[in-house]
């Protein structure tokens, strides 16, 4: 008689890549996953699954695409969010698209999260956003009829934790990629830009009008933005220190992480304490609202004047060519929907 003992069975996960725009692929190096969280089918579907679930919240009400809706390129319309007990922040709600390039692995607005997987940590346990405990979350997510099928597909075990939570979750949010904008196309040759369009970009790149490029990219920077911290005299003094609470040093304070100027069409209100309702506010700070400061950066060259000081066309024609970095197809993306 032979005996032998009964094995599990064993799933392997199936390995995925991300589907990497074309103009991507020309302008910007390959991101890189990291190895210890490779992406597989398995993982990003599981990671979709929970980043829509409002189990990951104290009380079963909130789920991460409540503060980040993705027909509104994974923010919402509201300047602080509310957490499952009616309290708010100070911080706007960051959109989220094109993380996988972040190369410096600093995220949300002041840096203070050192990886997509550790930043997604931060809001189960936040007491003004879903204020729980990941002991419980886990819990909660190993008791429920599927997850631990799906945790043992995407990663070899049905033993669940706010590591393996998290992974899954940074999986998904690496496929949230927007790179088929009109100035996109326009860049493929695809389409031409109207002359407003045209004139906003180039009021974008001349460093004597707009001179935004230096921070927020070009057409050599798909990205529209450089992922670095910045002053950009938004106030003469800080109640929120930003970057510089972070990292300790007094020359960080009033820096924060400049954000990507794709999809502003549906990322309303702007900047990190959402002060601004409208892209006209926006460009009328940088125009005449600039406020001086220790650390304003030496990049807001007419600090002094107030700001570039653009005429009534050139502000029109600008927001018209930032509206042209806006992809429709990204935020109605079925990979992307519940």
């Amino acid at each position: 008689m032979n005996c032998s003992s009964k094995e599990e069975d064993v799933y392997t996960p199936k390995p995925t890549t991300l589907k990497i725009p074309e103009l991507f692929q020309q302008k910007l190096i390959s991101p890189v996953i990291p190895s210890n969280n490779p992406l597989t089918e398995e993982g990003v579907a599981l990671g979709k699954k929970l980043f829509f679930d409002e189990i990951l919240s104290k009380n079963n009400t909130q789920s991460c695409a409540t503060c980040h809706d993705p027909k509104r390129a994974f923010t919402d319309e509201t300047q602080f969010s509310d957490g499952v007990d009616g309290k708010f922040g100070t911080r706007n709600s960051m959109p989220l698209f094109n993380l996988a390039w972040n190369f410096d692995e600093r995220f949300a607005w002041d840096g203070k999260e050192l990886s997509l997987e550790r930043q997604a940590l931060e809001p189960v346990r936040n007491p003004i956003e879903m204020h729980s405990k990941w002991t419980n979350i886990a819990q909660k997510v190993k008791n429920h009829a599927e997850y631990p099928t799906l945790f043992k597909q995407a990663f070899g075990t049905t033993k669940i934790d706010s590591t393996l939570i998290t992974k899954a979750l940074a999986q998904f949010e690496r496929t949230l990629i927007s790179g088929n904008s009109k100035f996109d196309q326009f860049l493929l040759n695809k389409v031409q830009l109207t002359p407003e369009e045209k004139n906003g970009f180039d009021v974008f790149m001349d460093e004597t009008r707009g001179d935004c490029f230096h921070c927020h990219g070009s057409n050599n920077n798909p990205l529209w933005t450089d992922n670095q911290f910045h002053n950009n005299g938004l106030d003469a003094t800080f109640t929120d220190l930003g970057f510089g609470k972070v990292t300790g040093d007094p020359n960080d304070n009033g820096k924060f992480r400049t954000p990507s100027l794709r999809n502003l069409k549906f990322t309303a209100p702007y900047m990190h304490d959402g002060r601004f309702t409208t892209l006209e506010e926006v460009i009328n700070h940088y125009s005449t609202g600039l406020k001086p400061s220790p650390t304003v950066d030496p990049l807001m060259k007419k600090v002094n004047q107030g700001g570039v000081n653009l005429t009534s066309k050139d502000k029109a024609d600008l927001k018209t060519f930032l509206l042209s970095l806006s992809d429709n197809n990204f935020v109605s993306n079925p990979d992307f929907q519940e």
